[in-house]
């Protein structure tokens, strides 16, 4: 039923031209393709297809508005199952990670290292992009993702529209496409700009409505939601709660650090795209150029929950198809029940962790383990985190 589901949201967001309809069909504003303001073009370069080598690939097309800004397609690799990581432009590459959802990606902040000497923030799972506009440059000249060869060869794509070419010098001089560089990098702000509008991020789950008043949680929902805020019951806030009081306003739920939890490979999707037998990904220490130091190997930046049950498949590989399953991941560490250490979706041990020697186990073993009531009911909560537009995409 949800496979279902996220094909319907794929059949409707591969012809998101025009953005009123957009809008119509989330019940949501967008901003008008309107290319005199600054997220106006970004939401056009957003959708433009035309920005891939092969003319069939946008940011929209792994990040779909009608599926949680996720990758809602099948990538059609035998031996390849559910939507583990994104076929690129060229319809045969397929990266080694699952595609982040970019809801509420502006919030995170630039990355850096804290008072505690703890990387914080960027964008991707590693954090190798600083901000929005360096990670809105990365897709289009990714061999393995959009595949254009060069930024001048995007610039030329841009020049081939005449309403772009007003765009652009209105909005950054007449002088813009004189330096591909330049030309490059306000296509990257307008991008950003766009992503940092409410289309993205419109606080309006029905959590945000529960905290407003507005409607009431059943009982599994109350449930779940105390047990994610407890320091007693879970271990779900060390992680995923941004503001220091529960229940606070505007809550993203990540502190947006990285941690190692012992995710395993994903065997079948290292088969697909021809990985090595012995790659390892190191996470944070993989490509971004900021981090050397191995104490940091295999570490991922903690994703947001908002959407997070119409997102899927999960973790930074898409290893596990089911949200529940990742509740029960994590209880792994606490449970001594057999059936705890089995991953339902396999029927077999949950496999270990691909980077073992830095996982953070002092945070995944504080808290008791979960029975069967107290797993459903995380579930539960974390599907009020679902933007209303998306609810239609929960399971029934």
């Amino acid at each position: 039923m949800f496979q279902a589901k996220r094909l319907r949201a794929l059949a409707l967001g591969l012809s998101l031209a025009p953005f009123s309809s957009i809008a119509n069909a989330e019940n949501l504003p967008a901003p008008a393709a309107d290319l005199t303001t600054l997220e106006g073009l970004g939401a056009t370069l957003f959708f433009d297809e035309n920005l891939s080598k092969n003319r069939s690939q946008a940011c929209a097309t792994c990040h779909s508005p009608e599926a949680g800004f996720a990758d809602p397609r099948p990538n059609g690799l035998d031996g390849l199952p559910g939507l583990a990581a994104s076929l690129g432009d060229d319809e045969k590459s397929v990266g080694d990670r699952n595609a982040p959802t970019a809801s509420y990606a502006a919030f995170s902040p630039r990355f850096h290292k804290n008072d505690e000497g703890l990387f914080v923030g960027g964008q991707f799972h590693d954090g190798r992009a600083a901000d929005l506009e360096e990670q809105a440059g990365g897709p289009p000249l990714n061999p393995i993702e959009m595949g254009m060869p060069d930024k001048a060869s995007v610039i030329a794509r841009l020049r081939e529209n005449e309403d772009y070419e007003k765009g652009f010098k209105l909005l950054f001089g007449q002088d813009i496409f004189a330096d591909a560089d330049r030309a490059y990098e306000a296509m990257t702000k307008a991008i950003a700009a766009f992503e940092r509008t409410e289309f993205f991020s419109p606080f309006d789950s029905r959590y945000d409505r529960y905290l407003r008043g507005e409607v009431a949680f059943t009982n599994e929902e109350e449930l779940g939601r105390t047990l994610f805020f407890s320091q007693q019951f879970t271990n779900c806030n060390l992680c995923h709660q941004l503001h220091k009081r529960p229940g606070a306003e505007r809550e993203t739920f990540t502190n947006y650090q990285y941690f190692n939890i012992g995710v395993p490979a994903h065997t079948a999707l290292r088969e697909a795209n021809g990985s090595a037998k012995d790659f390892v990904d190191q996470g944070i220490l993989e490509n971004n150029t900021s981090v050397k130091d191995k104490l940091w190997a295999g570490k991922f930046k903690t994703s947001t929950l908002r959407n997070v049950a119409v997102t899927g498949p999960y973790m930074h590989n898409g290893v596990f198809e089911d949200l529940e399953t990742v509740v029960r991941f994590y209880n792994k560490y606490n449970s001594r029940a057999k059936s705890a250490q089995i991953n339902p979706e396999t029927g077999k041990p949950w496999g270990e962790p691909e980077v073992a020697a830095t996982l953070d186990m002092e945070k995944l073993t504080q808290g008791p383990a979960l029975d069967e009531r107290r797993i459903k009911a995380l579930v539960a909560f974390m599907k009020t985190l679902t933007d209303a537009r998306y609810e239609y995409l929960l399971d029934d």
